[in-house]
């Protein structure tokens, strides 16, 4: 018998396999594709050829390269601080509660820089001055107007380290904030040191009432001195990038109290960096709205603040990030606090990993209770995050996700476009559910207080998930955890390069991931005080982190912090 008498056909078939094929084209044709090719994920560091011995090779950021120069500023242009206020750009836009241009921004600094020398006394390259100030504009106005004039600043990461740094390094000026002043007083009188400060305070204070309860000190009010330096303008200097404007105070690894020194060079280089950390197609502009939940007090904090004035954009701070009176904690509640300002709802947020993790778990809560298309939704969207796809347009958004980040996130579930995390470890299993119910790009970063930028950062559109990794056998138990349950943190960044100490030479020539104590160095990094100047010389320029690490076949590094050893331990 002939073939075709096997097979039998009707209408019914043809239309039944023609169906089949079309819904095979379909799925083919429309399945989403990766945003970012798979090679360019597979690596992401730029890696030495040679390396010392018990030293891992150095790491660049792969479009950096081995050859390529650092970034140092956003522009040639921005060479100081004050430069990054740019006067070309004159749109108005808000910081924190204030709308105010670029001129007006430089014309107050100016003022403000006029009183501080003829009101308060101070001397350039002789003065210092000490920042006891929440984040707001007369923070802003007060750091770029002792920037412009050569007068350093103290800045605190935490009050916990203000009686240390009084005794130790008494500053000619301290500019507070005015519910601060009394504690401060008090700590000044107990020291003895009164006769040897000038208290600029922000806010409404009695000046009298402290003057006679307090002794001889002089008391002066922030506004006033701005108000008599309008009226006779002082030519300010023209400090170098490489002149120290500020120096940084946190607490160190052990309780102490660490200091770092950073010039001008330091925090351009710093935006910069901050810059890179959304692609290009979705850079930031002067149309976004920033919010930080990072102190300006701090080396990172300041360089987003100082991101946000380079780029024009809007700019405020979450309630948990505030130096004096912070009782918020990084959640759900404090993103919230945001919405105190008259600004327009945000579309990049610079957050903590709890930030993160408390949003992301308010969204996938509120979508499972109000849709019983959750679990359809979560399916189609995690197969989209595994095919390296990711967006807030499709059917399951619709449907479900986004009358969810509406009820949770009010106006910014249409305007926020990225979160970056980073201040913490951020949990491994924690950034998958948060790209879901996001559907933005989510960028995990490190951060040190002695680099004004990020140290490194995940790959915005980086969506790849990979199966827990096997322990270092070298390693300790708490450094395994991090190791293996911690979010990677991406390549060093464009304008960082790293190296790991004490690794494994045989375990490294044997193929294993190269572990040890993280090193880096760039221009964003700043220079540690407290350390041996031969020691420093040696070094070349290499700061010493205090954490550990584990680079992974693709580049990326794994981080496990001092403070989360110490605690597992």
């Amino acid at each position: 018998m002939a073939l075709t008498d096997y097979l039998v056909t009707d209408d019914l078939t043809i239309i039944l396999g023609l169906v089949s094929a079309g819904l095979f084209l379909l799925h083919n044709l429309y399945k989403p594709q990766s945003l970012v090719h798979p090679i360019l994920l597979g690596r992401q560091s730029d890696v030495a050829r040679v390396r010392n011995a018990g030293e891992s090779a150095l790491y660049r950021n792969y479009g950096t390269g081995m050859l390529g120069r650092f970034p140092a500023r956003p522009n040639k242009e921005q060479q100081v601080l004050l430069d990054l206020v740019r006067p070309d750009q004159d749109a108005p836009r808000t910081l924190w509660s204030t709308k105010i241009t670029n001129p007006q921004l430089r014309q107050r600094v100016a003022n403000l820089g006029a009183g501080l020398l003829k009101v308060a006394g101070l001397e350039p390259e002789e003065s210092n001055v000490l920042l006891l100030l929440n984040d707001g504009i007369e923070f802003l106005i007060t750091d770029l107007a002792l920037a412009s004039h050569s007068i350093p600043s103290f800045t605190l990461a935490t009050l916990q380290v203000l009686s240390p740094v009084l005794e130790s390094h008494p500053p000619s000026a301290i500019v507070v904030q005015a519910d601060f002043l009394p504690q401060l007083l008090e700590l000044i009188h107990d020291s003895n040191e009164g006769t040897h400060h000038t208290v600029i305070v922000v806010g409404e204070v009695d000046v009298k009432k402290y003057t006679r309860g307090f002794g001889a000190f002089k008391l002066l009010k922030w506004d006033d001195v701005e108000r008599q330096g309008a009226k006779e303008a002082v030519e300010p200097r023209t400090p170098g990038p490489l002149d120290v404007f500020t120096v940084s105070f946190f607490p160190g690894p052990s309780g102490e109290v660490s200091a770092v020194s950073l010039t001008h060079e330091n925090l351009t280089a710093g935006v910069a960096s901050a810059r890179a950390l959304l692609p290009l197609s979705g850079a930031i502009s002067p149309l976004d709205t920033l919010v930080s939940g990072h102190s300006l007090s701090t080396a990172f904090g300041r360089a987003v603040a100082y991101t946000a004035i380079f780029e024009g954009t809007n700019f405020a701070t979450l309630k948990s990030s505030k130096l004096i009176g912070n009782e918020a904690a990084p959640n759900l509640a404090d993103l919230k606090t945001a919405d105190t300002y008259p600004i327009p709802s945000p579309t990049i947020v610079f957050g903590k990993p709890t930030h993160l993790t408390s949003l992301s778990s308010a969204i996938l809560d509120e979508a499972k209770r109000s849709s019983f298309l959750y679990m359809f939704a979560w399916r189609h969207k995690f197969s989209s995050v595994l095919d390296g796809f990711i967006t807030k347009q499709s059917l399951w958004d619709r449907l479900v996700f986004d009358s969810a980040r509406a009820a949770v996130m009010g106006k910014g579930a249409g305007t926020v476009r990225a979160v970056i995390a980073s201040g913490g470890p951020l949990e491994a299993s924690a950034i998958t559910p948060a790209r879901i119910a996001l559907s933005i790009p989510v960028v995990n970063s490190y951060i040190h207080p002695a680099v004004t930028g990020p140290i490194f950062a995940s790959h915005p559109l980086d969506l790849q998930t990979f199966p827990s990794i096997p322990p270092v056998q070298t390693a300790s138990a708490a450094e395994n955890y991090s190791f293996t349950y911690d979010g990677a943190v991406g390549p060093p960044t464009v304008n960082i390069e790293a190296k790991l100490l004490g690794v494994n030479d045989p375990a490294v020539e044997g193929g294993s991931d190269p572990v040890g104590s993280l090193q880096v160095r760039g221009p964003s990094v700043g220079k540690l005080l407290y350390v041996d100047e031969s020691e420093a010389e040696e070094e070349r320029g290499w700061v010493d982190t205090g954490d550990r690490a584990r680079v992974l076949t693709n580049g990326t590094f794994k981080i496990a912090p001092r403070e989360a050893i110490a605690t597992k331990q």
